[in-house]
């Protein structure tokens, strides 16, 4: 009985943060399933298309307001404290399974010389993760990267650069190591 209380509690909840991110602007296509996220400002530049967004995810956007800064397909999950920093646009398609504490991001500082980063303009680049991409833990994903349909990156790898289709990679910078294996029927 206390089990059914808490799973009710924690939809009701769910429900109160879909509508309270309506009524503030953000587009929701599908119910999404929302733990206790934080979306600080920027809401019209978020578009949810039927994800699932786990306590402590942060969809972070900056600069000038336009509509799909972040955007997050249907039967996506973000894990624990996962933050998304766009200042131009981060678009995350379908079932992608993103682990904890993993920092996506679209955007640098400036750093030429003779003044300071911080008096620098941002350079942006779109981030874009295809379909059925895993994310392991404590991944950082930097601007400009395209991350192929069913890539699997490595925890704690840092992506600079694009990972194609189906590889496997990981390190710092991660790199593509391996094709994923079809599963084939063994025959006895």
């Amino acid at each position: 009985m206390i089990r059914l209380l808490h799973r009710l509690g924690q939809g009701f909840a769910s429900r109160a943060r879909n509508l309270t991110y309506r009524l503030l602007g953000v587009n929701f296509q599908r119910y999404c399933w929302l733990r206790a996220i934080e979306i600080p400002r920027q809401w019209t530049d978020v578009t949810l298309l039927g994800c699932a967004l786990d306590r402590g995810v942060v969809l972070l956007c900056s600069g000038t307001p336009r509509q799909d800064k972040i955007e997050i397909g249907h039967g996506t999950y973000i894990n624990r404290y996962t933050m998304l920093d766009a200042h131009h646009r981060i678009q995350i398609g379908q079932d992608v399974m993103i682990g904890p504490y993993c920092y996506i991001t679209d955007g640098e500082h400036g750093t030429a010389p003779g003044s300071s980063v911080k008096s620098q303009g941002m350079n942006v680049s779109p981030v874009i993760i295809e379909d059925e991409v895993w994310l392991g833990a404590h991944v950082t994903v930097l601007a400009g990267v395209r991350i192929g349909r069913g890539a699997v990156i490595g925890a704690g790898s840092v992506v600079t650069r694009d990972i194609p289709a189906n590889m496997v990679a990981f390190g710092t910078p991660a790199t593509a190591r391996r094709r994923r294996e079809s599963a084939t029927p063994k025959s006895s």
